[in-house]
């Protein structure tokens, strides 16, 4: 069984090189994003940094691409996304530069076209808050931050 696919409108900035992110997996539900660097990019324990990817998007209306960690890069190195996910809005035209956190022990260098995130296109849904003075209520309430419990 196949996923419905939908058009995504990608411009190459002139720093790009490499290639296109892609779906590695048939049933991959993120396309991994490459770094677009002229020099390596050296990532001390506890630091951040912006990796350019040389690639903006159309987003279609009603969806956003969410950006996530990479799996592999997070469980071997403890490099991840510092804003998980974060959001590109259908309507930013500007570069997709990616924030890399390095929480590991260890330095890290990221290299020019290192798979370093996933893109996920999601379809996005706005609320219409609605004013009230009462809320419905639940067996939970207000209990919240570890209030359900740890199981042993």
């Amino acid at each position: 069984m196949g996923f419905s696919k939908i058009e995504l409108k990608v411009k190459t900035l002139p720093h790009f090189k490499g290639e296109l992110p892609r779906y590695e997996t048939v049933h991959a539900s993120g396309l991994d994003v490459r770094a677009a660097l002229n020099e390596v990019v050296v990532l001390q324990p506890m630091a951040r940094t912006m990796i350019p990817t040389g690639l903006s998007f159309e987003i279609p209306p009603g969806y956003e691409i969410q950006v996530r960690p990479r799996s592999g890069l997070a469980a071997k190195q403890g490099v991840t996304v510092l804003n998980t996910p974060g959001t590109v809005d259908a309507d930013y035209r500007g570069e997709v530069k990616i924030i890399l956190v390095n929480l590991g022990e260890h330095t890290v260098e990221i290299r020019d076209q290192d798979r370093i995130a996933q893109l996920v296109l999601c379809p996005v849904m706005q609320a219409n808050l609605v004013v009230t003075t009462d809320l419905t209520e639940t067996a939970r309430g207000a209990g919240g931050f570890g209030s359900t419990g740890v199981r042993a």
